[in-house]
């Protein structure tokens, strides 16, 4: 089964046992609808997503939504750095969900969160490379070979920092070819030929299987990365926002995120 099938099949469950809690008082304890019951939100919910939570977060929002009928979720997804500027300048938005701390400290630092972040899932570096790995790339020293052409993300982006210290960990020099401002467009690279390799997610490698192969190696495991969201203080929806992270938060929405790569926190 594909990681899209994965999702959709997760998710469907999670639909089930939220569309189950809204004909009556006895929701099962891990319902996801955490905050407002589903008549009392209504109005659009506006979520920066680091660029590696697109797949998934798109299908736990339509389960969202299935849950809230006057609510519709939006996503605007990206590097998280960028986000995290976008957020400090002013753009209007009710969660921010970060792949890593420190993109989300540029939120916190400046006061616009309107809680303390929670951690939600972790995500770890694969390299990708293309089907059949042609270049027969079995780990970081590789990449450095003759001919090899490398991306990576800008160290300023969480996938290249998780990068920087994965290979300074396995003491490989890289020059890459391109430093992509998110993960997505890393990957985009490989998938269209333009390079032979990338740093990216596992669950990235995930979503693109059949176009790209992700091969672990051993410096990932240095390199994790810690996904936080919170609801932003001057969030235009403040009861949808705190719902929607309530709902990232629960048990069914994390399993859904668990089969397609991620790990708990």
């Amino acid at each position: 089964m594909g990681s899209k099938q994965r999702i959709l099949a997760v998710v469907a469950v999670v639909a089930m046992l939220g569309l189950a809690g809204c004909g009556g008082s006895d929701k099962p304890a891990n319902e996801p609808v955490a905050s407002g019951s589903a008549d009392s939100l209504t109005g659009t919910v506006t979520v920066l997503a680091a660029s590696s939570l697109t797949e998934v977060f798109d299908q736990l929002g339509k389960q969202f939504e299935a849950a809230h009928h006057g609510v519709k979720v939006t996503f605007s997804y990206g590097g998280s750095s960028t986000l995290a500027q976008q957020i400090v300048n002013g753009a209007p938005a009710d969660v921010f969900a970060a792949a890593s701390p420190a993109t989300m400290k540029t939120v916190t630092s400046a006061g616009m969160a309107s809680e303390s972040p929670t951690v939600f899932v972790r995500n770890q570096l694969v390299i990708a490379v293309g089907p059949g790995n042609p270049k027969h790339i079995a780990g970081l020293a590789d990449l450095i070979k003759p001919g090899v052409k490398v991306a990576l993300c800008a160290a300023a982006v969480p996938c290249g920092a998780a990068a920087k210290t994965a290979l300074s960990a396995a003491g490989v020099n890289l020059k890459p070819v391109t430093l992509e401002q998110d993960v997505k467009s890393a990957l985009s690279k490989v998938e269209l030929g333009e390079v032979d390799a990338a740093l990216v997610y596992r669950t990235d490698a995930k979503s693109a299987s059949g176009k790209v192969e992700g091969v672990e190696f051993p410096e990932s495991a240095k390199a994790i990365n810690d996904y936080p969201i919170a609801a932003l203080k001057d969030a235009p929806n403040p009861d949808g926002a705190k719902a929607f992270v309530a709902f990232i938060l629960s048990a069914p929405a994390r399993d859904a995120m668990v089969q397609v790569g991620f790990q708990a926190p």
